[in-house]
């Protein structure tokens, strides 16, 4: 143990409050290790000094080589639909939870450390992970939160010296992930699976007083509670609509109450647009493709409603009706949200009932012609100020394009502002830059297998300002060449 080495104060509340839904354990030591990225900017959110961070004992913290004072070193428990099939015994296969800290705003987040060795929930893995999917997931982590998108992410990644087995020997790495909170809806799905009432009060008390608590005090805060999980989710989904994102394992396990993004495994943002698209290679029925993804959001949603009966309503059918009307409100919500950003992505801040159409309409037409998602976003904003030329150019069929183009111009003119003030609005939530997947996947390749960081410093520092066209980095905006072979990635485990 090390006597306070990052300056934090670690709480330990999960561990003292909702015993039965973690087993302790050990992180496995990394003699070898060393820091490949260090996320200064959260560092400083989290109010841990540079200097402490940049350290040989920080260092030996994030690698799982000493474990703080005062730490509580634990894999959390939880259950799982993972493809809609229910799995009731999973859990942290490969990472720990080490604390709980209290950042500058005064909200208690979690500290963990993912790939770092075998866990009482491991089964046969070895509960380590290797390099690629640590850097692949601070990079995309940090990405969307720059593009305002709630999300877990990463603090420290580490390269740990070892050979993890996977098809074939790869570097092994660790990933310090923070968190609003680790608990999913999985969490509550493993309290219902051992018929533990109890134990979803605790859980569910211990929900709303460190995620929701405005909730508590109203006439039935559990009803509550499950209406602004509901919201949360319904706002998170609707962002990852907005920028082409999706998922890839939308399971219960992967699904945070908080509504932060989590686990960024068989993820990847779409180049051609086309709501069929999936990027998971075990995903063969596209249960998690990208149109599918505000059905799944329901779906899921239902199996949380499940685990809350015995908490809304002494009469179980009264809970369920109760329930049902909450999830009944998840489309239109979600709707509404992803409304008012798309309705901001083509320039409009009025409301008028035809958007929905107008916004239809224009995806339509990139499905047809397999426009690219980002591109055609970005480039709308240039029609605006006079240059037409570059949009139309993403369109084979520009007839087509062209009568959307004077319905929208139309549009636009009801908004009674400047043209250019709507471009410049368009920019600030368009992307010029996302996590290309083939720039992802080259950046990728020369760290594991060259050891060159140089690829993926130069790509996260571009992601860092997803809004601002740079000169010289025109190849970063482009969408990788046509191809017969789909893109697919993987599971990091």
């Amino acid at each position: 143990m090390l006597n306070n080495v990052l300056g934090i104060d670690f709480q330990n509340t999960f561990a003292r409050d909702l015993e039965g839904l973690y087993k302790k354990g050990n992180s496995c030591k990394c003699p070898s290790a060393e820091v490949l990225l260090l996320n200064k900017s959260l560092s400083l959110e989290l109010g841990i000094d540079l200097n402490r961070l940049q350290s040989k004992n920080a260092l030996d913290i994030f690698s799982g080589n000493i474990k703080p004072e005062n730490s509580i070193t634990l894999a959390q428990a939880y259950s799982g639909h993972q493809f809609g099939q229910f799995n009731p015994n999973l859990g942290d296969g490969r990472a720990l939870l080490i604390g709980e800290a209290i950042n500058q705003k005064g909200k208690l987040i979690d500290i963990q450390l993912k790939g770092a060795g075998q866990t009482p929930y491991s089964r046969r893995g070895d509960g380590k992970s290797a390099l690629g999917p640590v850097l692949r997931e601070y990079l995309i982590s940090e990405s969307m939160h720059v593009l305002g998108i709630p999300t877990t992410r990463a603090l420290a990644a580490i390269k740990t010296g070892d050979q993890v087995e996977r098809d074939g020997l790869l570097p092994g790495g660790i990933m310090t992930r923070i968190a609003s909170s680790h608990i999913r809806i999985g969490t509550f799905e493993y309290a219902r699976f051992h018929k533990d009432n109890q134990l979803i009060k605790k859980l569910t008390d211990y929900s709303i007083a460190r995620h929701f608590p405005d909730t508590a005090n109203v006439e039935n805060p559990y009803l509550a509670f499950f209406a602004a999980v509901c919201n949360q989710q319904a706002l998170l989904i609707a962002n990852w609509m907005s920028v082409g994102f999706i998922h890839g394992v939308m399971n219960t396990d992967n699904m945070t109450i908080s509504g932060e993004t989590i686990d960024f495994g068989p993820c990847a943002f779409m180049d051609s647009y086309d709501p069929s698209t999936v990027f998971s290679s075990i995903d063969v029925n596209k249960r998690y493709a990208y149109a599918n993804q505000p059905a799944i959001l329901t779906w899921n949603l239902t199996r949380l409603a499940e685990t809350l009966i015995p908490l809304i309503h002494e009469d179980r059918n009264e809970s369920i009706k109760l329930l049902t009307e909450v999830l009944q409100l998840i489309k239109p919500v979600y709707t509404n949200y992803w409304l008012s950003i798309m309705r901001s992505k083509i320039g409009l801040s009025k409301e008028d009932q035809n958007d929905i159409e107008i916004i239809s309409n224009f995806l339509e037409i990139m499905e047809e012609e397999k426009a690219d998602f980002t591109l055609c976003f970005r480039s709308l904003s240039k029609a605006l100020i006079g240059d037409g030329q570059t949009i139309r150019a993403l369109f084979n069929n520009s007839r087509r394009f062209d009568g959307w183009m004077m319905i929208w111009q139309e549009r636009i003119s009801q908004e009674g502002i400047a043209e250019e003030k709507i471009a410049a609005s368009m920019n600030k939530v368009n992307p010029i830059y996302i996590p290309r997947n083939h720039k992802v996947e080259e950046a990728l390749h020369e760290a594991v297998f060259k050891n060159n960081m140089l690829p993926f410093n130069k790509l996260h520092s571009l992601l860092q300002y997803p809004f601002e066209e740079i000169d010289g980095f025109e190849s970063f905006k482009e969408p990788a060449p046509k191809s017969d072979v789909p893109y697919k990635t993987f599971c990091g485990t």
